[in-house]
């Protein structure tokens, strides 16, 4: 099987845009929601509903198998993992309490597990689809 050259330009350019992308549809599904909901008993939650958090992850989710499809796999782990770092780093560093960085942690964490296995799933599957003898 021929070894494929990673070419550093492209692939820092797709990083860099899915970086940028990830923090705008963070921004677009969740930026915005910064309430939490007071119930009648006096427990809280929010500021996020489950529909935003499903929304933000099925917008990322077509980027992702772009860039993967491409072979730019750097770019969709590494750049959506750190768009979303970036941007819960931001939106949650006014938290009162300092704890906002265990928050952001676990969005690190999640976001790089949960796009190394879409990544790995979507290249399968590429892998899978492509005609033989290429």
């Amino acid at each position: 099987m021929p070894q494929r050259s990673l070419k550093p330009v492209p692939q820092l350019v797709s990083i860099l845009l899915l970086a940028a992308l990830s923090v705008a549809l963070w921004a677009a599904w969740l930026g915005w929601d910064q309430h939490r909901d007071v119930h009648p008993d006096g427990s809280t939650t929010g500021p996020y509903e489950a529909w935003q958090v499903i929304g933000l992850v099925l917008t990322l989710l077509p980027p992702v198998c772009w860039a993967v499809s491409r072979h730019y796999v750097a770019g969709a782990v590494a750049g959506t993992t750190a768009g979303l770092t970036i941007a819960a780093c931001y939106d949650w560093s006014d938290d009162s309490s300092g704890l906002f960085m265990v928050g952001v942690v676990l969005v690190m964490m999640g976001s790089l597990a949960v796009t190394a296995v879409v990544s790995a799933i979507a290249s399968a599957i590429r892998r899978r689809d492509r005609p033989a003898g290429r």
